[in-house]
């Protein structure tokens, strides 16, 4: 178990935001939960007001569901640049959906995608990322709520 806190994540929003060199998003879209405070501290870093969520619903309980509900989906203005985030890609099946999504919905816009930790063996590797994730993360926000 890794306990994420709260100064690496600080560092880590710079890491990223020099990440995205010249892709400069209009708007970024959260993935709920996990994905807020990652979109809200970006958003400050970018000085970028356009910060949406949407609610990705992957698990009854401690039960994984066949499919991935989404909720609460945006409306993203024609032939913007979007960054999906959230705090990690573990299986890669949310991200996945996130994005095949929204690229439906909204073809002429441009998407990318960000996490703060990743899996190697995700199914879904984001465009942008910091860490890869290697055992079971504990972030600053769930446990010292």
């Amino acid at each position: 178990m890794y306990y994420y806190r709260f100064d690496e994540f600080k560092e880590d929003i710079e890491r990223f935001s020099r990440q995205l060199g010249a892709y400069k998003p209009d708007i970024i879209v959260a993935i709920a939960r996990g994905g807020v405070t990652f979109g809200h501290f970006l958003s400050e870093k970018l000085n970028l007001r356009a910060l949406y969520t949407l609610n990705s619903i992957h698990y009854d309980g401690t039960i994984k569901r066949d499919d991935i509900l989404l909720c609460n989906i945006p409306e993203i203005p024609p032939d913007s640049k979007v960054l999906v985030v959230d705090d990690i890609v573990d299986s890669g099946d949310t991200m996945q959906e996130v994005m095949t999504t929204l690229r439906r919905i909204y073809p002429e816009s441009d998407f990318k995608s960000g996490a703060l930790f990743y899996k190697k063996s995700a199914s879904f590797i984001p465009d942008f990322k910091v860490r890869e994730a290697d055992r079971w993360i504990h972030f600053f926000w769930n446990k010292d709520e």
